[in-house]
């Protein structure tokens, strides 16, 4: 028997051993999640008074611009709404008060209130830090996801915003 054929019979032993182990190698499964997410429920929304909602599924968490925190200069004192309350699109929600003025906050959505930041009520300082992090205001359920259609995304209150500098 010639070295080629030798070596070719090996090779091919040695495939076949190789096959015969993965064959035998249970195969695991990942499990995987089906998921359908919209763009647009993805997106944080702003209204032409500078609260936004940032929408995850059904539940919109809103605040305050930046640019309203740094208009409302330091922030002393937040009143938010309280879990269980049903707000109206528009309607008054709470107040922020700084050392400069005190201001109302309007819902952007309808919904049900969820939960309040209580580390905003306790230090609304907060909200100056990171108002559009940390500094949210309260999380709610939305009644009328559409909605969030009707209000700014964030390109367009960029531009919103260009055009109050021109003022």
């Amino acid at each position: 028997m010639s070295m080629s054929r030798i070596s070719t019979l090996f090779a091919v032993n040695r495939v076949n051993l190789i096959t015969s182990q993965i064959s035998r190698t249970p195969i695991q499964r990942i499990p995987v999640r089906n998921l359908s997410i919209s763009k647009t429920l993805l997106e944080r929304f702003y209204t032409p008074k500078h609260e936004w909602v940032n929408v995850e599924g059904n539940v919109g968490t809103v605040g305050v611009s930046k640019y309203a925190a740094d208009a409302l200069g330091d922030v002393v004192y937040a009143q938010l709404p309280e879990p269980g309350d049903d707000i109206e699109l528009g309607g008054e929600v709470g107040a922020l008060e700084s050392v400069k003025a005190a201001s109302e906050v309007y819902s952007p959505v309808s919904g049900k209130i969820l939960e309040k930041n209580d580390q905003v009520e306790d230090g609304p300082a907060l909200i100056n830090q990171s108002p559009e992090g940390e500094g949210w205001l309260y999380k709610l359920e939305l009644t009328n996801p559409d909605e969030v259609l009707k209000l700014m995304k964030t390109e367009d209150y960029e531009k919103y915003l260009g055009t109050l500098a021109d003022d």
